[in-house]
């Protein structure tokens, strides 16, 4: 009996530690598929590539790895899920050449997020497995 215990507390710490690893690949992992595709990018010529393009792939990024925190039980972080929206709009605006009221849209946004701050905060905490 003691010996299956045993195991279990191991299997359990094992379990924890390749969850952290995974953790921070999948972080760094974001930030190098961020940076890798800024930098290609940047050397792309500049007609074949639309403007808002780099924040597509910003927004898409900091909210992906929000997802990966949140499917792993992780605490989401309040900024990138802040900035993730911003940068989807003004990338999808850019990418249409469409010239958006930047202050207007960020008011509307925080507006929105002060509203659903009390559905939110459950989220942005670490949950329990």
């Amino acid at each position: 009996m003691r010996t299956t215990s045993l195991q279990d507390e191991s299997k359990e710490a094992l379990n924890r530690r390749l969850e952290a690893i995974a953790l921070r690949a999948s972080f760094a992992n974001g930030w190098g598929l961020f940076l890798i595709t800024i930098g290609l990018l940047r050397l792309a010529p500049q007609g074949p590539v639309p403007e808002g393009t780099w924040l597509i792939v910003a927004g898409v990024i900091l909210l992906g790895v929000n997802v990966v925190r949140y499917l792993n039980g992780i605490r989401l972080s309040g900024t990138s899920v802040t900035l993730g929206p911003i940068a989807l709009i003004f990338g999808v605006g850019g990418f249409f050449g469409l010239e958006l009221p930047f202050v207007a849209i960020l008011l509307i946004i925080f507006g929105v997020g002060i509203m659903l701050r009390p559905w939110l905060d459950p989220l942005l905490e670490r949950r329990t497995q």
